[in-house]
């Protein structure tokens, strides 16, 4: 799959993007399992939905970094496409503060659904979404652009979906409205299989911070 540029590109149709990612997202668990695990999502906050109205969608261009103030994530992003299993690519797992960005969708802040993912943990510890799944409805992610700009957007829900029934039309479909999906492993735990789910986080663009 190319990657997106700062100029935009064509965008695969949903159709195609259902074949490629409905099976949903396979970042794996490289350490010890721990007692606990990391937090889940409060089941309350799966059904989705925001009074606050969305900003007017932005140009394309390459997101360069993710913020999310609550849970202390201050990452930069790398481009992340699907590997040959037709899976969404994780970005390295030895880097315990990095994400990546889907360029098979559009670009944060685009009209449509932009993707970005990350692990949860690595051999050595908690990774850069160990705590995504303590995040609430209300709250927002920040995505810094290679245009200056920076998208503000507001999460509207937040879910852990199994992997085995990853619903791909709800997580990668487009709204028609500047969307986010953040994912990471999540669900229960088990040496053998690993998450048996991924904690899914929708957001919608409320905000743009013009450069500084």
């Amino acid at each position: 799959m190319p990657p997106a540029s700062a100029a935009g590109s064509r965008r695969p149709p949903w159709a195609l993007l259902a074949v490629l990612l409905l099976a949903g997202v396979l970042l794996v668990h490289h350490g010890a399992s721990r007692a606990d695990g990391p937090p889940q999502p409060d089941p309350g906050a799966a059904r989705l939905g925001t009074t606050t109205p969305p900003a007017d969608p932005l140009p394309a261009a390459v997101p360069v970094r993710v913020r999310i103030p609550e849970i202390g994530v201050d990452a930069p992003l790398v481009r992340v496409g699907r590997d040959r299993g037709g899976w969404l690519e994780a970005p390295p797992p030895e880097d315990d503060n990095v994400a990546g960005w889907f360029t098979g969708a559009v670009s944060p802040g685009e009209s449509g659904t932009a993707v970005i993912d990350g692990h949860v943990d690595n051999a050595e510890g908690p990774a850069v979404f160990y705590g995504l799944g303590s995040l609430r409805k209300g709250q927002h992610i920040e995505v810094d652009r290679a245009d200056g700009r920076t998208a503000v957007f507001e999460i509207h829900g937040i879910d852990v979906v199994d992997k085995t029934r990853f619903p791909g039309r709800r997580v990668y479909g487009s709204t028609g409205l500047p969307e986010l999906r953040v994912i990471t492993c999540g669900g229960s735990y088990s040496a053998r299989g690993g998450y048996s789910g991924n904690v899914v986080l929708y957001g919608l663009l409320t905000a743009v911070r013009p450069p500084a």
